[in-house]
This record gives structure tokens, sequence and C-alpha cells, in this order.
């Protein structure tokens, strides 16, 4: 098919063919490579041009100072960034003395191919010099899956008429310039910018491996990075390395003749600590090089292969009739595994190891839009990040303590689990936080039955999120729970009281934390739980304030909400996004809604909800939700998809998963938007599939939009693994491995065994979509 922003549709590629330089700094993000551990941007392996050459360590930062005009108690003192470290993709090439850069001379062809099948990034560029030399440059790499310190590249050049002499230079670099950064000051989305982070601590060689240990000056984290290599020449070449300070280079230089090829494969090695010395850190990469070696180039590309194959035995989604949209639900499902796979009981950021976007830090985008496709797809990464949140809970219970709360306080952003979000309105107060990871730990423990973490961590998690929220609300004179003074999903919208979807988040954290207690009763013992306090919990949960207008029949999405001035949309029409247009002062006393909220609440606490309702209140907050958010347009499309909007609900999920494929927020150089591509998985199997966990009962209710002719899903539910196929008329359910597994289709409870069962779906009668606000309408990619 023809290419669409550069890229041809292809079921299972990302390919780009061409060369444009202003375009580098987009596809360094989007050919980026991760195992949750270790992330390259997929810059040039010649280092320029380059926008952000990016190398990343999952929850390796630099403390900064967070600056304010006023001080005050209880404000953090310092924020966390995301550091880029030593890279090691660099593999620079001389051809007769000239400098191979794709800004000079003259490309002939040029081509990259993300696979997803394959794991890898390849590369093939055929490249005149200035002086009119001809090569054929090959290049392959990949981030481990299996091996989760390791990072590969296969680099090959073959000269094109001519004998050549060639020059490779392999190098260790760290802090490198990072040129075309945006001031976060400009667009608070983007990074602070640290000037030359690392300082160093070692620099050693031999033979034709290098490593270079460094360190950063406060946050006291020390990392080890190194290389190795091995050759195949046509001849003799001379070689030599070098280590000192922040460089390590092998270099090697040919005669290589026409017809033939240096290769250069290079294995790199990654390790950090905050407490290893500077020679165990070597000793540990210098082991995982030797390991890289050991297994070689091929065995790693076929591990990464396996690895792959299983993970789409398990996630796979099939979409006949739209080929770009399967194209970038396959992309989406990839970079979320990137992002989650090999994490380790650390945060999976906002931006995975993609970019500096956001300072690399993670929000409740984790557990409220990645973990659930994790927990239903590979669910052993959602249960690390949730391990890496209980790994937290002594910062959490501090931060609770200092703003005389009881129990556990998560922070809004973090990369160590310390608060380091210094705009309180819309950080400290959006405590929704806390009870997105007590929804997040309930809904792992339901949906894999993993007794081992609930004991060791998901007990513990839910009654300290369960203590604070007793603590921080209180019953009124009416006998009402609320929770006041707080910022809900949408940040256009701080300091409110008794947000629905808080109150509601809040409500199911106080029954998870009741029953798990029950559950675990010697556990919830250790921990001091006595009955009169889950008994207290069981009273706040039924107690609970959930705002509704009677006189409009709708929900508030908090107190007073709807008796709010409306925003005047036709006066911003063109000036998207709001905060960077208009003041904080005049969104907040408006009925403008940046993200779902509302109508996010009634995905995730559908059953609080009945059908009426969710369908006047779709009709009431869609024309104000301005999407100013990346979160926003997949919780929308789940919801429009339940109440009968089908095809809106497709634009929205269009919107969802081209959110970087087709920049549509204008900052993808800076990292992927994970929690939108979460939002893929989202919009097929809980929009289109109709799928809700509700107290482990999983049910499902799929239609499909008239643009899609059917669609299948995969998913596991405890040991079961099942695929759900539709369309327009009928699913069919099959049980693929596992035990039988209770399930439901539209309200008809059915037992799903060894033979599959195919049941109708019910029709729907025509439903008027709302009109979106305007200049926000869902993007058209018909009318590109």
């Amino acid at each position: 098919m023809h290419p669409v922003e550069g890229f041809d549709v292809s079921p299972w590629q990302l390919r780009w063919r061409g060369l444009d330089i202003d375009m580098i700094g987009r596809t360094e993000t989007l050919f980026a490579l991760s195992n949750g551990h270790i992330g390259l941007r997929g810059s040039f392996e010649e280092g320029e041009p380059v926008d952000k050459p990016g190398t990343y360590l999952s929850g390796f930062y630099e403390l900064r100072d967070l600056p304010y005009a006023e001080s005050g108690y209880g404000y953090p003192e310092s924020g966390q960034t995301v550091v880029n470290v030593t890279d090691a993709k660099i593999i620079r090439l001389l051809v007769e003395d000239e400098p191979m850069d794709l800004r000079y001379g003259r490309t002939v062809e040029h081509e990259r191919v993300l696979d997803f099948r394959t794991g890898t990034l390849r590369r093939s560029t055929l490249w005149t010099s200035p002086t009119g030399r001809t090569v054929r440059i090959r290049s392959e790499r990949l981030v481990s899956f299996t091996k989760r310190t390791i990072a590969a590249i296969r680099y090959e050049v073959e000269p094109i008429g001519e004998d050549m002499k060639l020059v490779l230079q392999s190098d260790l670099l760290a802090n490198e310039p990072m040129g075309g950064a945006a001031s976060a000051k400009e667009d608070p989305r983007l990074a602070a910018a640290l000037e030359r982070p690392l300082v160093a601590d070692l620099a050693d060689c031999e033979d034709f491996s290098a490593v270079l240990v460094h360190h950063t000056a406060r946050s006291g984290l020390a990392v080890a990075a190194g290389m190795d290599h091995e050759l195949e020449l046509p001849a003799s070449a001379d070689t030599s390395i070098r280590a000192d300070g922040d460089l390590a280079r092998l270099t090697v230089a040919a005669a290589v003749p026409q017809g033939t090829k240096l290769v250069l494969t290079k294995y790199m090695g990654y390790g950090w600590s905050a407490r290893r010395s500077v020679p165990a850190l070597r000793a540990q990469v210098d082991a995982a090089l030797a390991m890289a070696k050991e297994t070689g180039w091929e065995a790693l590309k076929q591990e990464q292969s396996d690895y792959l194959d299983e993970f789409w035995l398990d996630a796979d989604i099939e979409l006949d009739g739209d080929p770009e949209l399967q194209q970038a639900v396959r992309f989406s499902l990839f970079h979320v595994l990137q992002a989650g796979a090999r994490g380790q009981s650390r945060a999976i950021p906002a931006k995975g190891l993609t970019g500096p976007g956001y300072d690399g830090h993670t929000f409740w985008d984790t557990e409220s839009f990645v973990l659930p496709m994790l927990t239903y797809t590979v669910p052993a990464a959602a249960g690390e990040e949730l391990r890496w949140r209980h790994a937290t809970m002594d910062k959490a219970r501090s931060r609770a303590a200092e703003l005389a709360q009881h129990g556990a306080m998560f922070p809004w952003r973090s990369i160590n689990g310390d608060e380091c979000s210094g705009y309180w309105p819309a950080g400290t107060a959006g405590v929704h936080v806390s009870a997105d990871i007590a929804n997040a730990t309930a809904r792992y423990i339901r949906a894999t039955g993993d007794e081992a973490f609930e004991v060791e961590c998901g007990v513990e998690l839910l009654v300290e999120i369960a203590r604070f929220f007793a603590g921080f609300g209180h019953h009124d004179s009416a006998g009402k729970f609320r929770i006041d003074g707080i910022t809900g999903p949408d940040e256009y919208t701080a300091i409110v009281n008794n947000n629905v979807f808080t109150n509601l988040a809040a409500q199911q954290a106080l029954r998870d934390a009741v029953a798990a207690c029950s559950r675990q009763p010697v556990v919830a013992r250790q921990l001091g739980v006595t009955h009169d306090e889950t008994a207290f919990w069981t009273q706040c949960a039924d107690d609970m304030t959930v705002p509704y207008d009677d006189a409009l029949g709708v929900h508030q999405q908090c107190e007073s909400f709807t008796k709010l001035d409306r925003w005047d949309f036709e006066r911003s029409k063109g000036r998207y996004p709001l905060l960077l247009n208009y003041p904080y002062f005049d969104l907040y006393r408006k009925q403008v809604v940046k993200q779902a909220d509302l109508v996010f609440a009634m995905y995730l606490f559908g059953d609080r909800f009945t059908p009426e309702q969710k369908l006047a209140n779709f009709d009431y907050y869609y024309p104000i939700t301005v999407r100013d958010s990346s979160l926003s347009a997949c919780c929308e499309a789940v919801t429009a998809a339940e109440v009968g909007y089908l095809d809106l609900a497709y634009d929205l999920m269009s919107e969802s998963v081209f959110t970087d494929l087709h920049d549509l927020h204008n900052n993808v150089s800076s990292g992927l938007h994970i929690a939108a591509l979460a939002g893929a998985w989202t919009d097929c199997v809980a929009g289109f599939g109709g799928m809700r966990d509700f107290d482990g009962q999983v049910t499902f209710a799929p239609r499909l939009p008239s643009k899609l002719s059917y669609m299948s899903f995969r998913m596991m539910i405890r040991e079961s693994r099942i695929v759900v196929a539709v369309d327009s008329d009928t699913a069919t359910y099959r049980l693929l491995s596992g035990p039988t597994v209770e399930l439901a289709h539209h309200g008809e409870r059915f037992v799903l065994g060894d033979d599959p069962v195919t049941l109708g779906i019910p029709r729907l009668g025509p439903r008027t979509a709302p009109e979106a606000p305007p200049g926000c309408e869902p993007y058209q990619r018909s009318a590109r």
C-alpha cells in the first residue's frame, strides 16, 4: 500500500523508506528498542545526524532542585530526571577519510524497518560520499528480552564499484551533547536539561572490549557500560582500542575490495546500582558481555524471535477492514511490551524508555492504562511493576505522615518513589493515584490468582491505601463519606470536593482491602488490622458520596461541576492544548475537561452506573472534553462503544493509536505515549470486545463498528488462555489452554471448555452521537 506519513502499511512491520532529516526526532522515538530495563532510541549508528541520542536505564536518574516562587510546608524539595547514560550505539564510518553523514553526499536508497515479530530494527542505506564513493550499509540491532542487560548491533559495510579503505570507530560515549531539546519551561511535558550528569570513575579496555563506569553527583547512582566486538574481515586490518574518561573507542581500519564486506558485531552491556562498588559493577558488565559473546548474534536473534512468538500467542489482536489500523495496533502492543517486559520491580515511565519526556517519570497512567493490558497478556510484567510500588511503601508512608495523614500516600509523579511534582493542584492533590494502585493490585490478584504476590505485597498495599482514604475522607453531618480538596483525572478542574472518579476508586480500594484481609487473615493481623478497622472501611465505602445533578439527570464530575460557567469553545478553537494558551486561573472555574474523567470512571467502575446513566453522562461530557491529554481518546472510545456510538468509538480509537505514529500532539520526538498505546488494547478488548472484570467475573459484550468486519483478541484469565473472534453477527469463544472458565456474553453466562462457543450479537438501534467541542473533532485519517 502507499505510505502514510512516510511509513509503508504492513501488518507486522513499521517500514520507513527515503530520507527526511526533519523527521529524525520522530523516527528516533518510533524506532526505539527496549526491554523495560535498557532503552535505545532509534538514532543512527554513525552518531549524526541526531535529535536526541538517548540511552536509558529503568530507574536511573539524577536529582535536581525544584524551584518555587513561594515555598510551603510539604512541598517536595527535589525532582528526579532520567539520565541519558553512556551511549554504546555509536559506530562511526569513514569512507576514504570522508565521515559517513546522511546530511552530506547523496543518499541513493534508505530504509529502516522495526519488526514486531523479530524484535529488531533493521536498516539499509546506499550512500555516495561527496567525493563520489558509494557504499551499502546494513545494520540490525536488538535489545534482548531474554538477557535483560544486553543489547547488540550487527553492522556491515560493502564498497560498491571499487576497492575502498574503510575505518570503523565503535564508541562508548558518556555525557554526549543533547541537541534539539526544548525547554520544559516552554512546555511542561518536556524534560529538564541536565548538564554533564555523569562523573567518571573508571575507564578500561583490552583487545576488542572496553568498559566505562560513572556515577551521578547527587542521586549517588553508579552505571557501568561495556562493549565487546566480533570482526569479519576480507583481509587483515589495523585495530586499536583506547578508553579515557567519557570515551572508549575501538578503531578498525581495513582495505576492503569491492564484492566483499566489513562486518562488525557489537555487544553492549549495562548495569547500575545505588549500592554496589565500581569493581562489582564492572564485573557484572564483563560477565554480561561474556555471556552475550558466548551466545552469539544469531542465537540472540533467535531467542528474541522465540520470546515474541510467545507474546503474540497470548496478546495478538487481529483486525479486518483497516490495514493501517491493524499495523498501528500491533505497533502499540509491541511498544507496551517493550516498556514493561523486563522492568524487574522498577517503574514503567509514561514514555517508557523511548525519550526524556516528562523527565522519565511514572504516573497513574501505569496502573490505570498500561497494567490492564499487561495483567491479561504478560502478567509477570504487571506483577513486577506492582512489586516496585510495594518496594516504595516506606516512602509512601513517610509522605502521608508529612502531610498529616495515615497509611500510605503514593506520589503523583516519580522515578524512585519520592514525590517530585512541584505543582500542588495537579500533583499532590491527585490522590486518586493511590486508589489507582490499589485497583490495579486487586485486578492483578483476581486475574492471576498470584497468592504469593498477595501475601508478600498485595495485602499491605491494599491495607495502607485503605488506611489513607479512611483517614483522609470524613463523614459529614448527613452521614455521607466525603473526600474534599482534591484533583481528579481532569487537570482542568482542580482542588474540588467529591470527584466521582476519585470517590469510586477509593470506594473500590476500601472494599478490596476488606476482601484481602478476609482472604489473608494472618497477613492482616501482622499488619495490625482489626475487625473494627475493616468494619469502618466498609462503612466508609457504603457511605461514599457520588454527586448527581437531578435536574440535568447526569452525574457531576465533582460537586457543583454542572453549576460552573461553560467554557467558550469558539474562542479557543485552534488554540489547543489549552494549558499552553490559557491560565489555569481561568480553566479551573469553567466547565471544560482536559481528559476523560467521569467517562473513564464509567468504564473502570461500570457496575456503579446504569446503562441509562452511562448514555446520559457520555452525552453531557463528550461535548465539553477537549482531549488535551493523550489519555483521553481511548477512555472515551471504550465508553462510546458501550453506549452504542460504535463509529465514534472507532474514530476515537484511531486518535489514540495514531497519537505517536502521526504525532498528533506534536511532541513524539520526546518519547512515546505508552498509555495511549496501551489504549489500543483497551479499545479493542474492552471497547469493541466489551470485556469487563468486576469482582472476578469476566464478561463480554462485543460489537464492531461499521469499518471493521472482523476482530479477534487473546487474553489470559488465571491459568486459562482464550481467544475471542467477533464479526458483525456472532462472537466465538475458544479455550486455547488451561482449565475451563466461566464467562458471560451480553449477560448470558456460559462455561468455556474444550468446545468453542458461538453466540449471536444483539442488534442495536441507530443512535446519533453528540458533537465534540469545536476544533476537537476526533482525528480523521481520511481527511489527511
